[in-house]
């Protein structure tokens, strides 16, 4: 592949990922007492860490999304986005080893209940981490700029769309399963 490409989908998972940590950090300071739920119902931290923990991995998703967008720390911020997408699917698999599947993962957006498709899930999005880690994002010309940030944008906006319809289905068949709703 042309270094220069490769630089441009580098760029383009930077762009996307600081979407994904922003949306993310968003959605759990937005509605923080649920979030904070969400981590409660992992059952592993004893509750005096869990105020503190919460308010970590708020601070750590916007820490992460500061860091890949100033160009000198991106990679930085990959290596971070990458070693926390690590631990949420280590915790999320943890959690389903122990049978706990009834949970959100609280990873902001849609509801989500655990599932192996999410730590598959962070496993694909780990992979963007690694190339933006590896591979430095570069700017082209104006052009070849502009279309890598709208690919990131572009990806952005289809994984959001994905994760929405991959959390419509449990409603739907609640619904066919009651009749009278």
């Amino acid at each position: 592949m042309n270094a220069s490409v490769l630089h441009l989908a580098a760029l383009a998972a930077v762009v996307f990922q600081a979407l994904l940590f922003l949306r993310a950090a968003w959605h759990k300071a937005h509605d923080y007492g649920r979030f904070y739920g969400f981590v409660a119902d992992y059952r592993l931290l004893p509750e005096a860490l869990l105020g503190p923990v919460s308010r970590a991995l708020i601070g750590t998703e916007l820490a992460i999304v500061a860091l890949l967008l100033w160009p000198p720390l991106a990679a930085w911020g990959a290596l971070a986005a990458l070693a926390l997408l690590g631990l949420y699917g280590l915790v999320i698999a943890s959690a389903l080893l122990r049978g706990r599947t009834r949970i959100e993962c609280g990873c902001g957006g849609p509801a989500q209940p655990l599932s192996w498709l999410l730590v598959a899930r962070n496993l694909g999005l780990m992979g963007l981490a690694a190339l933006a880690m590896f591979t430095p994002p570069a700017l082209g010309g104006l052009l070849a700029t502009s279309v890598a940030l709208l690919a990131g944008l572009f990806a952005f906006c289809l994984y959001a769309i994905a994760e929405q319809v991959l959390a419509n289905p449990a409603p739907l068949l609640a619904r066919r399963a009651d009749p009278l709703s």
